[in-house]
């Protein structure tokens, strides 16, 4: 059954694969550089659907090179954010910026972008080390806080026909006070899967993301592996985020004229039982439960993106499945909805939109509304029945704000209702590895995040980061609705529910992170996090000031901005 599910499809499609591309990893830092082009140019770009993350490094290059043909790189530090995009995909920019003026040793960075590589017909191979190295201080525990990551990142292509992906790191960290109490109450590493106790409160986690790609035709690719999705043009996803650990998954996705349609199986954790006793992960396999997700998105006319979803979480080790694995849910193009009524299933099943619109240059509003369960009668009625839940986002992005090059702006609100993602068992919530699929918060919150990020000079970034949010927490006793690993049978109430219930709690959330790039992907990070927590019921607060400063090679930045 483990691998019955994925195998086959990936066998039968690989036969016919065509030239492909690998992915670009999801970033936030990186992918914020891709989006402002297109925002800057005041039109969709074509080439790739912002929704849907992460974007093809073939895809990529063409937008850009679109983009540049529109004259939208325009300052000094856009140049430079250009030629970095290309070099960082060179295989398909045969950026000539790239080549090394003097390689190590003869055979070592050739290239700009890569320690090692192989640019053959029938090979193309890039191998880069992975390192991640910061200290910092936590001034609530008093004690320093360190990271340390090795590893290694390899991507290539084999005939031009079938393209691999592996990043591999082994990590020990002493993370901020705030994470530890959250591991204390839920006992697993934010991010990620299997952990343990490192020294003294340390973990030692290790990460492994890996997957085979090929094209069924020009406008069709699979992928097949263990990695990140995320599904929205937002800080925040209220439908599909990276936060929670990498997923075994098979992804399907078409892209067409103005069309493009994504199908993915996913096969995550249900529960983590080992971990309880905050030790550390166990030793014995946990049940495992599968989402099958699909995305469509239609680009109307030349400045509007228009996307609709649907996801079920289900599982054959459900008693209520009766050890039965749904193969309706594999039909890509029907609505899951229509199965779980058909064979009465007690599936979780959610409902959603997106969408994007460019009424200026510079400009963009997005957001995102999530259906959970929802009756309008009952939304009508105004008496806070406990299963319309439903999320909400809205934000706006401000490109070259005020006038200033590369100062770029973000606005953006989220609130979700409690109860919403959560089930009646551990294998119908929207949940991996007890972590949520969606938002930090899980649910049963309002949020505002305001972000400014300003390029003064090419290889210098740097970012200010607010959150505020209102969370209704429970009580070792209760469930108000914020915790997705408990149960819809033990909530509350039936009426009278709204969001931020139960133990009133603030979080007020500040950063501030100047990052210098060495040279190409090397980074150097200087931050300091201001996080304050104030909880009403109980009058208790916590207050944390975080200064660290982080080497980073070949790896995205750790965030735990909640």
């Amino acid at each position: 059954m483990r691998l019955s599910v994925f195998t086959p499809l990936a066998i039968i499609v690989s036969l016919a694969a065509r030239a492909q591309s690998t992915n670009v990893p999801v970033n936030e830092d990186y992918y914020h550089w891709i989006d402002r082009y297109e925002i800057k140019s005041g039109q969709i770009v074509p080439q790739f659907f912002t929704s849907v993350k992460p974007y093809k490094r073939q895809a990529l290059i063409a937008g850009i090179d679109t983009l540049n043909g529109q004259g939208v790189f325009s300052s000094t530090a856009d140049q430079f954010n250009y030629q970095y995009l290309r070099n960082d995909s060179w295989e398909w920019s045969r950026s000539e910026e790239n080549d090394s003026r003097q390689p190590v040793l003869k055979h070592f960075y050739k290239k700009k972008s890569d320690f090692l590589h192989s640019d053959l017909p029938e090979f193309d191979i890039h191998v880069n080390p992975v390192i991640y190295a910061g200290a910092g201080n936590d001034s609530q525990s008093g004690e320093t806080l360190y990271i340390s990551s090795r590893g290694v990142e390899i991507r290539g292509m084999i005939d031009r026909k079938v393209g691999f992906y592996t990043f591999l790191t082994d990590n020990q960290a002493r993370l901020p006070g705030y994470v530890r109490s959250g591991i204390a109450q839920n006992p697993v590493v934010p991010h990620e899967g299997f952990w343990k106790d490192f020294k003294d409160n340390g973990v030692d986690f290790f990460q492994a993301r890996a997957y085979i790609d090929f094209n069924v035709s020009k406008h069709i690719y699979m992928q097949f592996g263990n990695d990140k999705t995320f599904i929205g043009n937002g800080y925040r996803s209220l439908i599909f985020s990276d936060y929670a650990p990498p997923t075994l998954f098979l992804r399907a996705n078409v892209k067409v004229w103005k069309l493009n349609y994504m199908f993915q199986l996913n096969r995550v954790a249900a529960d983590a039982p080992g971990s309880i006793g905050g030790s550390g992960s166990g030793r014995r396999r946990y049940p495992e439960k599968f989402m099958a997700f699909h995305h469509a998105s239609v680009n109307i006319g030349k400045k509007f993106n228009l996307g609709f979803f649907e996801s079920v979480v289900f599982s054959p080790k459900d008693s209520l499945n009766d050890n039965t694995f749904d193969l309706g849910y594999l039909n890509p193009v029907i609505f899951y909805r229509a199965i779980e009524q058909q064979f009465g299933s007690s599936d979780n099943v959610i409902l959603g939109m997106d969408f994007k619109w460019l009424p200026l240059k510079k400009v963009s509003v997005y957001g995102q509304v999530v259906f959970d369960e929802f009756l309008l009668d009952r939304l009508k009625e105004g008496l806070g029945w406990w299963a319309n839940k439903f999320a909400i986002q809205g934000g706006i992005k401000y490109i070259d704000a005020l006038g200033v090059s590369n100062l770029d702006l973000q606005l953006e609100g989220n609130l979700v209702r409690p109860y919403t993602y959560s089930h009646n068992t551990q294998f119908g919530s929207y949940t991996n590895y007890r972590q949520p699929f969606a938002h930090p918060l899980g649910a049963n919150f309002k949020e505002v995040v305001a972000i400014a990020r300003y390029q003064p000079l090419p290889k210098l970034n740097l970012t200010a980061k607010a959150i505020y949010a209102e969370v209704g927490r429970d009580t070792l006793n209760s469930n108000w609705g914020s915790d997705l690993l408990k149960g819809n049978s033990t909530r509350q109430r039936e009426f009278g529910n709204f969001i931020g219930q139960g133990v009133s709690t603030h979080i007020l959330y500040a950063d501030f992170t100047a990052s210098y790039m060495l040279r190409h992907n090397i980074f150097v990070d200087l931050k300091l996090v201001r996080r304050d927590q104030k909880a009403d019921a109980i009058s208790q607060r916590t207050n944390t000031t975080i200064t660290s400063l982080a080497l980073r090679w070949n790896i995205g930045q750790r965030l735990y901005d909640f």
